[in-house]
């Protein structure tokens, strides 16, 4: 992920990932209620298939951050 007011300023996690449907419409729910203030995504889309993915992180790189 790149911060987009500055390119170097970055943070990358690797790991093994799962893709799940479960939960899903309810993770952009609450981003929607978070970064919208609506309590619903309000661009849903019925032929749409949203999915979630879970990563396990095994190594978390970043540069840019003061530690």
């Amino acid at each position: 992920m790149v911060d987009p007011n500055d390119a170097f300023k970055w943070v990358a996690v690797s790991g093994p990932a799962e893709l799940t449907e479960e939960g899903a419409d309810a993770q952009i729910d609450k981003l929607a209620k978070k970064y919208l203030g609506k309590d619903e995504y309000p661009w849903r889309n019925p032929e749409e298939t949203r999915v979630k993915v879970l990563i396990e992180p095994e190594k978390v790189d970043a540069t840019g951050f003061d530690e």
